[in-house]
């Protein structure tokens, strides 16, 4: 994929309705040299269109951890396999670890899988709210696969909520290179994901990932600390 053609125009913290706070940018987010819209364009998106920002997704992210690895971790980056969408209903879905991959649900597969996939009917789901959902999951998925190449001193007890920091981490660090930027009203899209998926909603299991405002307080930190701010 090409170089992404995002830029940055301001970074600043924006107060959400909630009283929590996360960080935010003003202009236009969009995909490398894609020419697609920004991403809360219009909420009536074709597969063309979530296929491309998919795309996107994962170039920004593995971009981001491949140029910066080595500034906080040891050794060499190596990308996790990312088997990419599959339909959690079927009864021949992927399986992780001998089990199903979860109907609705997105998730990193551990070592010796090492592999990303998420339920194409949930990335369709949030599409529809604004393309911000398929760069959230991605970051979000992929910081799982970030704890699994680091020690495991350095990981949180609260894993999804270090993976939410990590994901904050990763969008507006990748902004800061240069290589995605933001519109007005992206990090409301972001603000809802992360409220649709904290432990009161029926996507995730109590205790697994923390309330709503926990994990926008973990996105934050990220945003506003980058990498080092997920491991104090």
């Amino acid at each position: 994929m090409a170089a992404s053609r995002w830029r940055i125009t301001r970074l600043a913290l924006v107060p959400l309705l909630t009283g929590v706070l996360i960080a935010g940018l003003t202009g236009t987010t969009t995909a490398a040299a894609s020419g697609n819209a920004p991403l809360n364009a219009s909420a009536a998106r074709n597969l063309d269109d979530i296929n491309q920002d998919i795309r996107s997704a994962q170039y920004v992210v593995n971009r981001f951890w491949a140029t910066h690895w080595s500034e906080f971790f040891s050794g060499w980056y190596s990308p996790p396999r990312v088997l990419g969408g599959y339909d959690g209903a079927r009864s021949n879905a992927p399986r992780c670890q001998g089990s199903p991959l979860p109907d609705d649900n997105a998730l990193y597969c551990w070592p010796p899988y090492d592999f990303i996939a998420w339920d194409v009917d949930l990335m369709r789901m949030g599409y529809r709210q604004g393309d911000a959902w398929v760069y959230l999951i991605i970051a979000h998925e992929w910081g799982h696969a970030v704890q699994a190449r680091i020690p495991r001193r350095l990981l949180s007890r609260r894993v999804e909520l270090q993976a939410d920091c990590l994901a904050g981490a990763t969008l507006f660090g990748a902004a800061e290179d240069g290589i995605l930027f933001f519109e007005t009203g992206d990090t409301q899209e972001i603000a809802a994901a992360l409220r649709q998926h904290a432990d009161d909603t029926p996507w995730t299991d109590v205790s697994d990932h923390g309330s709503a405002s926990q994990r926008l307080s973990a996105f934050n930190r990220g945003a506003r600390r980058g990498v080092g701010g997920c491991f104090t």
